[in-house]
């Protein structure tokens, strides 16, 4: 009997252990802009933009310089972001892809481990299949019960941006008063289309063009445009952020900001380049993040879900390669990552064509350490177009700018020439503008060989489909003349 008892008293002392842990952990406010480049918030010090909600955010939490996406894309991206995994090792580098149904993801592992109530909301989420692919293929989804994420959360919600706020009180209004929950809202701006009225819009004037692109007006007058959509967002924000308040939420809720992928320009969404994947990322945990935090490690998308499981008081996804980044966060001791990567594949869901661009299909891999990047390209061959603003004035002025003979080298090199080159390595800190091409250089042959063999090792360990880069085992010989071991 007093073994009995023990047994009793011990299982009812765990349970009610476990309930208190569940009543203590943080609520989750995911918010996702969609083609948001770093730096373009107020708070990073970008005076083309005007922010202030995020600006807070940033001012009451920790705002991170060198946070990059799995992929310059919104779908591989974001399967990154909820599965604590690459693209290609999550199989999700084809836009019509659905995510499969045995990636377990964020929300299912906070809602089935931590008790937690999930949603999500806004622009869609992108991970059950594009939806533009032709009814014949579409067929294919629902006959073999592809879309999965209705089974994942416990709110699902497709909604335009001036919803949001309104969705995200109905989910908070139908939360059970005993779980915490994780939203994961989702913004179109500053996608294309851009259309913020003017009240958003600064002067074309008074921007600063970077370094990667002309100084044309076509090129000023879409930054403006662009500018316009990432203030439109910011007081889109604002609304969701109000409904928190309203329910004295914020003080026990983790709010992550972050853009998917990078602007739709050139230099930006689509490529390698960091404006392709370098994007804003913000954390606010009043009493855990102390105010005013300011990092530049290392911090991949992959690393996301692990840090949010970690803060939940959970264990990581069995398959999650990401690296939680909760002790920077509590401002604890933290090895940076050495190494982060990121991917490129096929971009919507338009069929390959004789005369296509590498806006619609590039095949490509790229390995970022704190001062060089090295890219590899898969398919050089394929001209440079940039993703979704091909058709643009600043696009069209620069194609008439190289024409005329008026670009400067880096430039022509990088946009209009082909094939492009297979390999490329950049001096982030000489070059961070990424226009300089270094690959092959002798004297940074030992760092080029490291960065290849990280990026093999990657790939080997992702199940990646991609040849793997040529590792230069006796190649730095060759290229000064001289012989190599045998």
């Amino acid at each position: 009997m007093k073994s009995l008892l023990s047994v009793l008293f011990f299982s009812s002392f765990g349970f009610s252990h476990s309930s208190f842990a569940a009543e203590q952990r943080p609520n989750i406010l995911f918010l996702l802009s969609d083609d948001h480049s770093y730096p373009f918030l107020s708070a990073y010090g970008d005076m083309n933009v005007k922010t202030p909600t995020l600006d807070q955010i940033a001012a009451e939490g920790m705002k991170f310089h060198r946070f990059f996406t799995g992929a310059p894309q919104c779908v591989p991206s974001r399967a990154t972001l909820m599965t604590g995994r690459s693209p290609v090792a999550a199989r999700m580098t084809r836009f019509s892809a659905p995510l499969p149904r045995d990636e377990i993801t964020l929300p299912e592992l906070l809602r089935d481990q931590g008790g937690y109530y999930t949603g999500i909301c806004g622009r869609s989420f992108h991970l059950d299949g594009a939806t533009k692919i032709g009814q014949g293929a579409a067929n294919v989804f629902e006959e073999h019960q592809l879309k999965t994420f209705i089974d994942r959360v416990d709110s699902l919600n497709n909604c335009p941006d001036p919803e949001v706020a309104g969705q995200v009180a109905t989910f908070l209004d139908k939360k059970p008063a005993d779980k915490p929950f994780f939203m994961w809202a989702n913004f179109s701006d500053p996608h294309h289309a851009w259309n913020a009225p003017a009240e958003f819009r600064p002067d074309p004037a008074s921007l600063k063009v970077p370094a990667h692109w002309p100084d044309l007006p076509g090129v000023r007058e879409q930054l403006a445009d662009y500018c316009a959509e990432v203030n439109r967002v910011d007081r889109t924000i604002a609304g969701v952020l109000e409904e928190l308040k309203k329910r004295n939420l914020m003080d026990n809720t983790i709010i992550v900001f972050c853009g998917d992928n990078g602007m739709a320009m050139p230099h930006g969404k689509g490529s390698l380049y960091d404006p392709g994947s370098n994007v804003p990322f913000l954390v606010r945990w009043p009493g855990v993040v102390k105010p005013g935090g300011d990092s530049r490690a290392l911090i991949s998308a992959e690393d996301l879900a692990p840090t949010l499981l970690a803060a939940a008081g959970l264990e990581a996804g069995s398959k999650m390669s990401g690296v939680s980044f909760l002790p920077l966060l509590k401002g604890e001791t933290h090895t940076p990552r050495k190494h982060l990567f990121v991917e490129r594949g096929p971009h919507g869901s338009a069929p390959v064509q004789a005369d296509m661009t590498n806006a619609g299909y590039d095949l490509a891999r790229a390995v970022r350490s704190d001062r060089f990047k090295f890219i590899y390209n898969c398919t050089p061959w394929i001209p440079y177009s940039p993703v979704d603003s091909a058709g643009g004035q600043a696009w069209k002025q620069m194609q008439e700018a190289n024409a005329a003979g008026k670009l400067p080298p880096g430039m022509v090199a990088t946009y209009f020439t082909a094939p492009r080159r297979v390999y490329e390595l950049y001096d982030l800190e000489a070059d961070p503008s990424e226009l300089n091409n270094l690959s092959g250089k002798p004297e940074l042959t030992k760092i080029e060989r490291e960065l290849r063999a990280a990026l093999a090792e990657k790939m080997i360990l992702d199940w990646d489909y991609l040849p793997l880069p040529d590792l230069m085992e006796g190649n730095a010989d060759k290229r000064s003349g001289k012989k190599g071991k045998k």
